[in-house]
């Protein structure tokens, strides 16, 4: 196969176009041309009267090391890379422990999934429900404004992004293409085959409940074990004799008293999993604080957005909704960052403790809703923000939560203002022209005291300059809402470069998001198929 760059067509081309194109770019005759796939697909948008559909395209053609030979030199046309994915090992040997993956979102998944379809046969144990129940619970939460700790936007099979916009691209580095392993699954568990190619795909909430249900009866048909409500409350170390400096896993206690014996235990819980960190904290595993951010949720029309991108093809339907990325670097150093943009979506009550008031983005695939919404959050560090120790960044979380949940007037509304407001530095009193989405409901007042003093200082300076490359973003009428805390962990579990194992506690995996190691559904993905990949070479060396 061939990979072609750059193939630039006009938004509303006909069906041949493509076909054509490739023919009069490779300068071959057209039966010459055996297939073609599209690999990726992305818009260029920057003359808004001549908007382009930028092709990569996969093909195949007669006789095409003389074409190569040809068109040696030009960098839009080359061989394409094998990006099949390869399994490092099969099959578990005998009198080996079963390996155990703690949680089941992304990275839990598929670090699953990697293990199952390697014959090791993996023992999945998650904390919530199923994807179906989960669901069930956090609709009654956001409709009723009853949380169930256990069983909640954080909580549950497909973890956090399953109530998310279901944003499938990441920066992250994949020179092996595991990326493309994820996508595959996802497509055969029923995504839209869309995501393999189009440059920023997503799935969206409603789809991603019936692809998680499907990848769940892949890994048990394949002899994996899939266990609900099933709360890891104790890690057994080893760390006696020998052991003493880098401890040994040798089992997990369940919720339920129950143990189970495992060398090998990887460690996907999430970012919000903080009784977990508390106890993995106690029993001595490496953990140090990171950086994260904080913020508010923002909400404009998503007509605003629409037309600000794309001018007058905003209508379009081959552009669907816009989305934006901006970052400002405020006077006084500190960086603010719009965050898990969610175009044509809605802004969700995302606790998962009591007594806290936690924002979220969601879409659905056809992000058709009436508003665009977006974090909009100042980055914070431990040596500046929250220097109080290895877990000082959840106590700053769990602040801020509590305090968002006094301000909201309780039963998990959510404190609001209007931007004008805001910037004005006013409470709110009434409702403009944005209707926010929030449920189970906001209570307009000052948040003013939701965030620190200098947080909300940046996002006063940040929302201006972002009007300067998005037109209308400091709309008086758009609402903000807080608090927005979950954006990524609070800590690492630090890990070694090469085998992925705790630093000091062998046979332990930290993976995802929750580890510190993801900041994303695809990322989370990538990330557990590589700590899958750890586990299968350790227990067949």
């Amino acid at each position: 196969m061939l990979r072609l760059n750059e193939l630039r067509l006009p938004l509303e081309h006909p069906e041949g176009a493509l076909r054509r194109a490739i023919i009069n770019r490779l300068g071959i005759p057209s039966e010459d041309l055996v297939r073609f796939e599209i690999f990726r697909r992305s818009i260029d948008a920057r003359k808004r009267d001549a908007m382009l559909f930028v092709y990569t395209m996969n093909v195949e053609v007669r006789n095409q090391s003389g074409l190569l030979a040809r068109v040696k030199g030009d960098r839009r046309i080359s061989q394409a890379p094998d990006t099949s994915y390869k399994f490092v090992a099969n099959g578990l040997p005998p009198h080996a422990s079963r390996p155990v993956v703690i949680g089941m979102g992304p990275a839990g998944l598929f670090a699953g999934l990697i293990l199952a379809q390697s014959g090791f046969r993996p023992i999945i144990l998650e904390r919530g429900k199923a994807v179906r129940e989960r669901t069930k619970d956090t609709f009654h939460m956001w409709q009723n404004g009853v949380l169930d700790p256990e069983s909640n936007t954080q909580f549950g099979e497909g973890g956090a992004g399953t109530f998310s916009d279901g944003k499938l691209y990441s920066q992250v580095k994949d020179p092996k293409h595991y990326g493309r392993k994820v996508l595959d699954e996802f497509v055969q568990a029923g995504a839209p085959e869309e995501i393999l190619f189009v440059n920023r795909p997503h799935i969206g909430t409603f789809r991603l409940v019936g692809v998680v249900e499907k990848m769940r009866a892949k890994i048990i048909e394949l002899g994996g074990e899939v266990r609900f409500e099933s709360r890891v409350d104790d890690i057994k170390i080893d760390r006696e004799g020998a052991n003493a400096m880098r401890g040994r896993v040798t089992g997990i206690t369940l919720a339920s008293g129950e143990q189970i014996a495992t060398n090998h235990a990887i460690l996907a819980v999430g970012h919000s999993a903080r009784d977990t960190f508390e106890m993995l904290d106690s029993r001595g595993v490496h953990i140090e604080p990171k950086p994260f951010s904080i913020g508010f949720r923002i909400e404009h029309p998503q007509s605003l957005i629409n037309e600000c991108r794309f001018g007058e093809k905003a209508s379009n339907p081959l552009l669907g909704a816009a989305d934006y990325q901006l970052v400002h670097h405020t006077s006084t150093g500190r960086s603010v960052y719009t965050f898990c943009m969610c175009p044509g979506g809605t802004v969700v009550a995302a606790a998962s403790e009591a007594g806290r008031v936690v924002t979220n983005g969601m879409s659905q695939y056809s992000r058709n809703e009436r508003n665009a919404n977006a974090g909009i959050v100042v980055g914070i560090t431990p040596e500046v923000d929250f220097p109080g120790g290895r877990l000082a960044g959840i106590e700053l979380q769990r602040f801020w939560e509590s305090r968002a949940f006094e301000l909201g007037g309780g039963g998990y509304k959510a404190p609001a203002q209007l931007v004008g407001d805001f910037l004005a530095g006013r409470p709110s009193t009434a409702l403009g022209t944005v209707q926010p989405s929030y449920t189970p409901g906001i209570h307009l007042c000052d948040l003013s005291t939701a965030l620190p003093e200098y947080a909300v200082a940046a996002i006063r300076e940040a929302i201006p300059a972002f009007a300067r490359q998005v037109k209308g973003f400091d709309l008086a009428d758009a609402v903000l809402t807080a608090v927005e805390s979950r954006t990524s962990s609070p800590i690492r579990i630090t890990r070694g470069e090469f085998d992925l194992q705790s630093l000091n506690t062998r046979g332990l995996y930290p993976a995802g998001e929750g580890a510190g190691y993801a900041g994303g559904i695809l990322s989370a993905a990538i990330d557990g198929v590589r700590i899958a990949e750890a586990v299968a070479i350790s227990l067949t060396a």
